[in-house]
């Protein structure tokens, strides 16, 4: 009975971590789903289009069950807002995204988004969000991890290198491109590792600028996600349909079947756009951003395995090294992140209690000095006149 229990507990306080491992696993599968996908010809605006039409079908019933009561106000500036948050984010971040994906490999795009919390940090210093103290050893860490960062990115863009060769993929065979040129497994030949290399650089910091406007964006809708992020997805559908009859111009493209084309737009706006949005936001406000973000890295991983199985990916000593550096770099940002919660954690935690000291000071490593002065109340100290030697306390 007592092993029963403590297996239930340690389940219980595990899911958070079964949560984030399965959410990487659907980011895994959407990668290469949709590098098939493109692969077999489908415009990657259309794609995005779809994608967007079933994340806000699957998204929009929920925000109005939930949601209904006290609607924010939908003012001129709420909808800039808005527009602005679905052109970051459904237009320039997965169209450049999805032609990244196209031009290089899903393991190559998955090691680029990694770096995804540097550039959030660079734009939140230029946007004024982040305060710099060159002396606190939480700045130096994010500093030095976004270095290293943008280091291992521009490795990773300037040089291929050497095939790396892996046990089960040492017998997969190139594929013809349309063209007549040979390419690798995945269709990539290399005139095109570059630019799909800027184009996934220009996607990470498109989403990083979501980021930084959508915190301004939750003070309206802080009790509204769902409804938000419904709104982001419906207009950012309206406006990738705009720039795909712009940038296409043959009718038969928006043509969709049931086949893989199908399947890599469901898959993407159902699962990595509406499902992973609410597991991933509940593992938010229990375990704090900073957990969330630490299992990016898994996805690589995920993918690197899967494309060689199933993409039969080749994977280069360049894109190596380069997605090393990136990890380092990312957990270095993310240690400067978790020990400036915690310090601004236990400066809210000292305000609360009564009587401490407003000099007490607080160190670098978050925890209090050796001792904490106790001010008396106004009223008990003006009460009581200090005694004078050899007098005795009144009764």
């Amino acid at each position: 009975m007592e092993t029963a229990l403590k297996c239930g507990k340690s389940l219980h306080s595990s899911k958070h971590y079964f949560a984030m491992m399965a959410l990487q696993f659907g980011y895994a599968g959407m990668n290469i789903i949709t590098k098939v996908s493109l692969n077999r010809g489908m415009s990657h605006y259309v794609l995005v289009v779809y994608r967007h039409a079933f994340a806000t079908a699957a998204i929009a019933p929920f925000a109005l069950i939930f949601e209904r009561k006290r609607q924010p106000r939908i003012t001129f500036p709420v909808f800039m807002q808005i527009f602005a948050l679905a052109l970051l984010g459904p237009v320039i971040d997965q169209n450049f995204y999805y032609a990244g994906l196209k031009f290089t490999s899903p393991t190559f795009s998955c090691a680029m988004s990694n770096m995804l919390p540097a550039m959030t940090f660079v734009m939140a210093i230029i946007c004024r969000m982040e305060k710099m103290d060159l002396k606190r050893i939480k700045c130096q860490a994010k500093i030095v991890g976004t270095l290293v960062t943008v280091a291992g990115a521009m490795l990773m863009t300037l040089y291929k290198g050497p095939l790396v060769e892996i046990f089960w993929s040492k017998h997969a065979h190139p594929q013809e491109s349309g063209g007549g040129g040979v390419t690798d497994a995945t269709g990539t030949s290399d005139k095109n590792w570059f630019l799909g290399s800027i184009f996934l650089i220009i996607a990470t910091l498109a989403w990083a600028s979501l980021f930084v406007l959508q915190t301004k964006a939750l003070e309206t809708y802080r009790n509204h996600q769902l409804s938000l992020t419904s709104m982001m997805c419906f207009v950012g559908a309206l406006q990738a349909t705009a720039v795909t009859s712009v940038m296409e111009h043959k009718s038969g493209i928006w043509k969709i079947g049931w086949d893989m084309n199908l399947l890599a737009a469901a898959y993407a706006g159902i699962v990595t756009s509406s499902i992973s949005y609410y597991v991933q936001g509940l593992v938010i406000k229990k375990r704090g951003p900073v957990f969330a973000t630490a299992f990016s890295p898994l996805m690589m991983i995920i993918v690197a395995i899967m494309g060689s199985f199933i993409l039969a990916e080749k994977i280069y000593l360049g894109g190596v090294i380069g997605a090393v550096l990136i990890v380092i770099g990312l957990y270095s940002v993310l240690w400067g992140k978790h020990k400036e919660k915690q310090e601004e954690d236990l400066k809210r935690k000292m305000q609360e209690l009564p009587g401490v000291v407003k000099g007490t000071s607080v160190q670098e490593n978050g925890k209090l000095p050796g001792a904490v002065v106790i001010s008396m109340p106004p009223a008990v100290a003006a009460a009581e006149p200090p005694l004078e030697p050899n007098q005795m306390p009144k009764e």
